[in-house]
């Protein structure tokens, strides 16, 4: 080696380890996560997805361009983590950066746009600086990518669930769910088979307009769907994977409640999304005056009860809630309406951490009631709740137009989190152990290849929701039906869909891939204050230490360079 430096080649020498250093370190990519949260190592079920594909899964990532740093940082995070698939996946993971539009003529691109508003991904209007010192100017980019296998072709929003008035910490819950969304639409788009999913029918659950977003733009795109009329049947197909029953409006009578129950002990997975009360917009808007929303009088209060909650006949009111059109004077002869916060809409949050509603936007509701938990062996877990400024009206609840008059009703909003959404977890235990005939056991085992079960086998699940319109959508004479969660005075659309579709993934989906929306970010800002105060500090150790430590180390260096030769000139 000593020879080697001496020598007149020592610098050929010096560039062959340069480059061979160069080339191991774009052949072999690792890195080590110091991070608190673990931000950047995949989740085992991550890792297991992208090592059992079988064939190329293309990605073409649409973010990229000049945009804002938040816009960059998100960019940059999804190369870094589909780098990490590719060292997983090897061939079978391919990915590239696209300007969409980036060279074609003008009806190119607008055939572009259609392709890509057709697969459900919206454009961002954000400002940049073209050049220095010139003045912003608005672009469109598409905050989204491409995945290809075979001949399907999904698209992913990566700021999908995520209102954009949060800002940094909007664009930091989307890098957040990175992992999840590439991971949960590798698993989509490369499944062989997906889960089947029942809506029943029989007791006055809605097949109209209002759930066009929940059945065809929903279910029947994401899974196999089927209906099931509860009186046709007489069990309940295990077929299917999970059974939503949405909004009923007629009393449950005992038959159709043991198919319910024993559905559910034979392993079935149950999404409750029940409206007690019957209070309505429209019997307001009718009457232009206070109603009584009463008890419909479903029969279900046992059932759930003891399964291990309790839909209470009241309703929550929300001082974060969504807005209404409501008349507040006149202007002249023609009535002057203005866009006023409505306490019975609340907008609910998660607080629980729980990865079917976690780094997620507000989920909209209208007229919820409470849910309380009964204690029993099964897990709770509360998916969606109301703020710290809530409260709710008891029966008889009475809907009014001015329900916030003055300061002293505003005193009055001070419960916090009430449940509206609840997971129930565990070994359920049958509502009908012990009160069913011989001829009727004999008839569920025999005629009907369905045996009584007083409790599950294994441990289940279902999720009880008390507020059915959380699915529902608004039909405009204009527009038809709207996405469920989509406030059409406002534009504001709402998490609804996302967090439906979690459930619905939590329920039927055991690989795991959910568990990866738990990732939690944080955000370490500088302290704005502190950084102003102690400015002067920070720029003198920024600029001046180096400088200092430059002179210190040459000084030193000088120092023994002297005192060497010194000592070999006295030998």
């Amino acid at each position: 080696m000593n020879k080697i430096l001496a020598s007149k080649l020592w610098w050929l020498f010096l560039l062959i380890v340069l480059v061979g250093i160069n080339y191991l370190a774009s052949a072999v990519h690792t890195r080590a996560d110091l991070t608190q949260e673990k931000r950047y190592t995949l989740s085992p079920a991550t890792k297991k997805l992208i090592k059992g594909l079988h064939d190329k899964v293309s990605i073409t990532v649409l973010l990229t361009g000049d945009m804002p740093a938040g816009f960059k940082k998100l960019s940059n995070s999804t190369k870094e983590m589909l780098q990490e698939f590719k060292e997983l996946g090897g061939s079978n993971i391919q990915f590239k950066f696209e300007k969409p539009g980036a060279g074609l003529d003008e009806s190119a691109k607008q055939n572009m746009q259609l392709h890509l508003d057709s697969l459900g991904l919206k454009p961002t209007n954000i400002k940049v600086k073209a050049k220095a010192g010139e003045s912003q100017e608005e672009r469109l980019v598409y905050p989204g990518a491409l995945v290809r296998y075979k001949d399907r072709e999904v698209a992913i929003d990566l700021l999908q669930g995520q209102d954009m008035t949060g800002g940094v910490q909007s664009l930091n819950n989307a890098e957040a769910l990175l992992e999840y969304k590439m991971a949960r639409t590798i698993q989509k788009i490369t499944a062989d088979t997906v889960p089947a999913i029942g809506y029943l029918l029989g007791n006055g659950e809605p097949q109209n307009y209002n759930v066009f977003d929940l059945v065809e733009h929903t279910l029947r795109q994401e899974y196999r769907f089927g209906w099931v009329p509860i009186d046709s049947v007489p069990v309940i197909p295990a077929e299917f994977d999970a059974l939503v029953i949405v909004k009923p409006t007629k009393t449950f009578n005992d038959q159709q409640k043991l198919k319910i129950d024993q559905y559910i002990m034979h392993g079935g997975k149950v999404i409750w999304l029940i409206d007690k009360l019957y209070a309505e917009m429209d019997s307001l808007m009718r009457s232009h005056s206070d109603f009584v929303a009463f008890d419909r009088n479903l029969n279900l209060d046992d059932q759930l009860f003891k399964y291990g909650v309790r839909i209470n006949g009241d309703l929550v009111q929300d001082l974060q809630c969504d807005k209404i059109p409501l008349v507040v004077g006149n202007y002249g002869n023609q009535p002057q309406m203005q866009l006023v916060p409505w306490p019975y809409f609340p907008t609910l949050s998660n607080y629980s951490g729980h990865p079917i509603a976690k780094n997620l936007d507000n989920v909209l509701s209208i007229f919820p009631n409470s849910i309380d938990t009964i204690k029993n062996n099964l897990k709770k877990t509360v998916l969606l709740s109301s703020s710290e400024s809530s409260r709710i009206i008891s029966t008889p609840a009475i809907v009014t137009l001015n329900s916030v008059k003055t300061e002293d009703d505003l005193k009055t909003f001070n419960q916090s989190f009430i449940p509206v959404a609840v997971l129930l977890e565990g070994r359920f235990s049958s509502l009908y152990t012990n009160r069913l005939s011989t001829g009727m056991l004999d008839t569920l085992a025999g005629l009907y290849k369905q045996p009584f079960r007083a409790a599950t086998e294994k441990e289940s699940k279902m999720i009880v929701v008390s507020d059915a319109d959380i699915v529902a959508n608004v039909v405009t004479q204009k527009e038809g039906p709207l996405p469920m969660g989509f406030n059409q005075f406002t534009n504001n659309q709402y998490a609804n869909k996302d967090f439906f579709l979690n459930c619905i993934q939590y329920l039927t989906d055991s690989s795991g891939i959910l568990d990866t929306r738990s990732k939690d970010f944080a955000l370490r800002l500088l302290d704005t204050k502190k950084t102003e105060e102690d400015r002067t500090q920070w720029q003198v150790m920024n600029i001046g230490m180096p400088v200092v430590l430059i002179l210190l180390f040459g000084v030193v260096y000088q120092a023994l360079r002297k005192r060497k030769y010194q000592g070999a000139g006295k030998k």
